[in-house]
Order: C-alpha cells, then structure tokens, then sequence
C-alpha cells in the first residue's frame, strides 16, 4: 500500500500525499465527473454482469441458479482473488475527479469475509416456492437465502435460518404486499466483536388486537429463548409493529422481548452502545482504519474545535476527543444521541456535547452566532441521500471552517451536488455567500469487500 498503514499497524499519510489542488481546477473536474457520470454506469454494470454470468454452480436446477445469481447481485465480485478486486472496486468515473489532485490507492480492509455487522433480511416466496422463505430477494421476483453471500457472517445466516424455521411453524401468512395482508416481515440482525447478537422482527399488525399481539411475541420469546433458536444465543431480541416499508423508533417504538437493550462494540480503544437504529460503521475492523485517516486528516490540534455532523453514535467525535478541546455533535436519531451520550461517560469524556435533530435545523442556528475564536473542523458523515442544502449553506458561510472531512458510502449519487455547493463560486441565489471550498485529498476505502462500492474520505480546505 505504499506506506499507508505503518509497522505497528496505524494509519499514516504520505507525505508524497501533502499536495493540493488550485482552486481553478474545480469546475473542470466536477463538471467533467457529472457528465462523465450518466455515460460511466453502462461500463461498470457490463463489467459486473460479465462478471457475474461466469462459472455459475455446477448444478443446473433453478434453486442453485438462484443461489448464484444472488450471491452475483449482492457481492458481485467474490469470485476474484482479493487483490483484483481492488482493481474494480470503484466506479471509473470517479478518476476523472482526481485527476488534478492526490488520489492514493485503495486501502485494503483486514476481514475480507463475513464482515458485515449489520445484515437485513427479506421474507418472499422462494425459488420453491416457500412464501416464508428468509433471505434476498434477488432480481426482484424472488427470495434466496443468503447461505453463498461472503460478505455476511456465519452467526447472521444462523439466525435467519432460525427465523424462517419459526414462522414457517407459525399459522400466520407472511406480509408480502401489504394489500394483500400477512404479518411476518423482515429481519435484522447485528452482531458485535464483543459476542453480543441482537435480532430485530419487523412485524404488520394488520387488525390483530393486542391479547393477539402479544401472543405472538410471548411465542417468538420462547422459539428464540428456550426452543430451537435458543442456538442463536441472542444477547437481544426485538420486536416492531410496522405498517410502513421503513420506520423509526419514534414512529413505532421497539419493543425489547428479551435481552440486554444495547449491543456494545470496542472500537479503538473505546466501548460503544449500540441501539436497534442506530447508524454505525457495517464493517468495524475497516472502521478503525477510516476514523485513523480521519484523525490524521483533520490535522486537529488542542485548541480545535471538531464538529461531528451525522454523528451517530459519536465513534468519529469520541475516538478523536483526546487531540481536541471539544466535541459537537449533531445526529437525527434521538436513541443514537442516547447512545453517544452514554458511550462519551462510560469511556470518561467530558469534552462533548451532542444535539438531537435533523442537522439542517440545528446546524444552522449552531453556526449562525458561532463566535468562537478557536480553530473549527468538520466532519461529515451523511447517508447515501447526502446532506441537506441548508447544511452545506451553514458549512459554506461558517468562516471560522477552514478544513472539512466528507465521509460518503455514494460519492457518485446525491452527495456529487454537494460538492459542486461546496467548491462553485459565491451564488447569491443559492445564498452561497462564504468562501468556496477546494478539493485537496481523496481516499477510498475498500470497506465492502467482493462488492463495487467503496467508503471515499474527501479533505476539502480554504
């Protein structure tokens, strides 16, 4: 890797990477990147669909097609030797980015199996036939079990195996459409290195009334606890009546069945609460990787003031709170706030302060009075949605930012327009008054592993 990690197994910038790029460079490269964008999909899903049409399973009945073709879909490179990967594991496109500035290769991750620490599961109508069959649906049309996908771990695939087992005994129908009636919906599972496994049922209530509810929950306690998911060893187990596609827990709380209400991960050093939606980092060994590039990064000294914009559970704020004189942050999730609150006390730091609410309605009064004389640097680390408009327009006439790390999982989806905010000339229609951002470093990280999509960490300065 060319210097990237050192001896003792931290994270280390070249100096060769020390350059940065004029800021006249900036429209040429993002607008040839948003042009390029439209054209450079094609390739890569030809790359990819070559690919995944090779050397299926020898046997040619339709369920192992399935198994193939989903473990094509989900991890579409898992067939190549590591080190080839690499080589695709990134949109073509993204060079024409950088091209006029400091692009190192890809930083490879330490598991390259069975990584994941958050896996979700579908229920839908298997290539048997079996409407209750717990897997993926693949192309749509069907629902495989995971059995052949690398990048989920054995523990996951145990406990979706036992799901299916328990409501394929159930008298109630799964919920496919949700017209259509049923109950039995998704699964998901977390896991951390500290043993802990927690399961979380998403269920339709449908017109059950709550004896029935509670029926129901009394017998998935007792599969999970005391029958044949017992093996399961589940540290927590969930339960949330649902009737959206996707819900949080102030829309419909999580009801805790069994177990502790927490999974914890160490990380760095530090100890973390992890609750039921609470964002944190699907591959944690490539998460110590990218929060020490982070560190270096951010060039942070003991007067720095470091905002930590969709923090999560705060693992970037907290790992980084012993370089700084204080921590902000600001995340969406009420019960992840919780979680950071509890995890900056149990690892004794007093240095943070962290905000609940959605970050275009905090941010913005946070910085519109800032007068702090110390340094500020900001970290943002968005979903694949990117941030929002007023969050950019907060970060880009905040002065006193003169450093910020974008951490994005979709560099090439909403999180391009973004950039374009950050880097083009003041707009006054935009109310894009402050100064424009340069791009100085990007670096990807392989955090998914047999798969074509990457962590990029981004240093934007002015």
């Amino acid at each position: 890797m060319g210097g990237w990690v050192s001896e003792n197994g931290q994270f280390e910038i070249p100096s060769c990477c020390a350059q940065t790029v004029h800021s006249t460079v900036i429209p040429w490269v993002f607008t040839a990147w948003c042009r390029a964008h439209t054209r450079a999909g094609l390739p890569m899903k030809k790359l990819t669909g070559m690919l995944c049409h090779r050397n299926e399973f020898s046997s040619s009945s339709g369920h192992c097609l399935a198994l193939s073709r989903l473990a094509n879909a989900v991890t579409p490179l898992w067939r190549l030797p590591y080190q080839e990967q690499l080589g695709f594991g990134f949109p073509p496109l993204l060079f024409l980015l950088i091209q006029g500035f400091a692009f190192p290769s890809f930083l490879p991750q330490p598991i390259i199996n069975g990584y994941r620490n958050k896996s979700t599961f579908s229920v839908n109508r298997g290539p048997d036939g079996n409407p209750k069959t717990v897997g993926a649906v693949e192309m749509n049309i069907v629902c495989v079990k995971a059995n052949h996908v690398e990048n989920i771990p054995s523990k996951h695939k145990q406990v979706a195996q036992c799901y299916e087992e328990f409501i394929c005994q159930s008298p109630l129908d799964p919920c496919i459409l949700f017209h259509e009636g049923g109950h039995w919906r998704e699964l998901v599972v977390r896991t951390s290195r500290c043993g802990h496994t927690m399961a979380i049922i998403t269920f339709h209530p449908q017109q059950l009334g709550q004896e029935e509810l509670a029926a129901q929950k009394a017998l998935l306690k007792e599969f999970f606890t005391r029958g044949p998911g017992a093996v399961c060893a589940l540290t927590s187990l969930y339960f949330q009546e649902s009737t959206m596609t996707r819900c949080s827990h102030e829309q419909s709380p999580y009801q805790l069945l069994y177990g502790a209400p927490h999974i914890s991960e160490e990380l760095l050093g530090l100890r973390f609460h992890i609750s039921p939606d609470a964002f944190f980092q699907v591959n944690t060994a490539g998460a110590e990787l990218l929060y020490q590039a982070v560190g270096e990064l951010c060039q942070a000294a003991g007067d720095t003031v470091l905002l930590d914009i969709c923090c999560g559970t705060g693992t970037i704020g907290l790992s980084l709170a012993h370089r700084v004189s204080k921590v902000i942050g600001v995340e969406v999730v009420e019960k992840a706030i919780e979680d950071a609150e509890w995890n900056a006390a149990f690892n004794g730091i007093s240095n943070c302060e962290f905000h609940s609410g959605k970050a275009e309605a905090v941010l913005p009064q946070l910085l519109a009075s800032w007068e702090d004389a110390r340094p500020l640097v900001a970290v943002v680390n968005p979903s694949r949605a990117g941030l929002h408009y007023r969050v950019v327009r907060a970060i880009r006439n905040c002065s006193a930012i003169r450093r910020l790390l974008y951490i994005s999982c979709k560099p090439e989806g909403e999180a391009m327009r973004n950039f374009l905010e950050l880097c083009c000339p003041p707009d006054p229609r935009k109310k894009l008054a402050g100064e424009p951002f340069a791009p100085v470093m990007a670096i990807p990280f392989d955090m998914f592993p047999h798969t074509v999509h990457c962590e990029l960490v981004l240093l934007f300065t002015r």
